[in-house]
């Protein structure tokens, strides 16, 4: 059993070798995007916030409305005057406006945002665009479930078969003054070791966000109803966000693995708002929703897109990734009234468990902990797949000398 295994992780590895490999590499550079991509943001902005009292919802929306001459699809603050405002207009990009004054301070640095979104691409659809899109979001949903067998069974290759501190030594530390296939080994089992658990969450996170067949596993195996697919192929109630790595969407729900399409909303909402949209209600609904959440980090307004459509606020009391402490408000337009407050304790168990999983793949359910391991154990993926393609090359290496000895040798050979 233990040969046959091990024939079958090797294989597996040679096969999906290149692509775990590109998901890896690309898995290290997306670590701290989000961190990233607001510090130089704010370094390429033409000037600073103000600092001041800032301006209530509506005349801030109103004075970007003068600027710009539209309004956002979206709207973040921050609980910090000194913090400038998000503003996203869909495919046109965003802008950053002063909280106080309501002045565009500029886009930020496009070039990171550019990089970081290359790096999605080439880790969601290996580079593809267009339909190109579809084969590779396939493949790479394959490799990634190749990745998790390799895992899983990496385990059982790599422990040994006597429980004695001298068979685990190899395994648990780097030894000095090894070259060429006893260097690799070593590299290779420790680095296994060390990243198995890592590895395993985000690898197993992947295939969850990948296909739907797993992620309504996770909702069977807690004990809930899996929920109903929308025309678009999304679920029902469970948000997808622009930025989306490693998965399908930076919201609550599933990879959009990092395109994919919105799940059903409240009617009016989806569409860019028009450019007269009325503004009245807005602050109601930003001093509700700060309100529901007083600890709150970060607060989005989806602008409705028309006059009847309610309001919606996501307020974050952690970072964008937890999703266990992210809470929804939607709002009445005509009364103001708290029409549906979804909180994440209200949440049935296979929920829960999904939204863990998808922010368990880039780690930042544990916040910059979290993206910290999940990145060292993607980095261990590299060495991995360099180990084992080196330690297969040389396996191959020394079978093809062993056979040419054995036609020029054969007495040698039977010998």
């Amino acid at each position: 059993m233990r040969k046959v295994l091990f024939w079958m992780h090797l294989c597996t590895g040679c096969v999906a070798g290149l692509v775990v490999l590109i998901m890896s590499v690309t898995g290290v550079a997306l670590t701290y995007e989000k961190q990233m991509v607001r510090w130089f943001d704010r370094q390429a902005l033409s000037a600073r916030p103000q600092g001041t009292a800032p301006l209530p919802a509506e005349a801030l929306l109103e004075r970007v409305r003068e600027q710009k001459g539209s309004l956002p699809s979206s709207v973040t603050w921050r609980n910090s005057a000194a913090e400038p405002v998000l503003l996203s207009y869909g495919r046109e990009g965003q802008a950053y406006a002063d909280a106080a004054t309501g002045a565009i301070l500029g886009a930020g640095n496009t070039g990171v945002r550019k990089f970081f979104r290359a790096m999605t691409d080439w880790h969601r659809w290996l580079g593809q665009e267009g339909p190109g899109r579809t084969a590779g979001r396939a493949i790479t949903g394959a490799c990634n479930l190749a990745f998790l067998f390799i895992v899983v069974s990496g385990l059982y290759l790599w422990f040994p078969r006597e429980w004695t501190r001298r068979h685990f030594a190899p395994i648990l530390w780097f030894r000095g003054g090894l070259g060429g296939k006893a260097r690799d080994f070593n590299w290779h089992n420790v680095i296994g070791f060390w990243c198995l658990v890592p590895l395993f969450v985000v690898v197993l996170s992947g295939a969850v966000i990948s296909y739907p067949w797993a992620s309504n596993l996770v909702y069977t195996l807690a004990g809930s109803q899996p929920p109903a697919q929308t025309k678009g192929g999304g679920k029902a109630g469970e948000g997808k966000g622009k930025d989306a790595r490693r998965g399908e969407g930076k919201g609550e729900g599933v990879q959009a693995a990092r395109g994919g399409s919105r799940p059903a909303g409240p009617p009016g909402l989806g569409a860019e708002p028009p450019a007269t949209l009325p503004l009245d209600g807005i602050n109601t609904g930003f001093d509700r929703a700060r309100t529901a959440r007083k600890s709150w980090e970060a607060i989005t307004l989806r602008l409705p897109s028309s006059e009847r459509a309610p309001i919606v606020f996501s307020v974050d009391e952690g970072g964008p990734g937890q999703g266990h402490l992210r809470s929804t408000v939607t709002l009445a337009r005509e009364t103001g009234a708290v029409t549906v407050l979804n909180e994440y304790d209200t949440y049935d168990a296979g929920r829960k468990a999904r939204i863990w999983l998808r922010f368990a793949h880039t780690g930042e359910v544990y916040g910059m902990t979290g993206q910290t391991i999940a990145g060292l154990a993607s980095l261990g993926g590299v060495f991995l797949v360099y180990t084992g393609v080196a330690l297969s090359l040389r396996r191959f290496a020394a079978w093809r000398r062993r056979r040419v000895r054995a036609v020029e040798c054969p007495e040698e050979a039977a010998a």
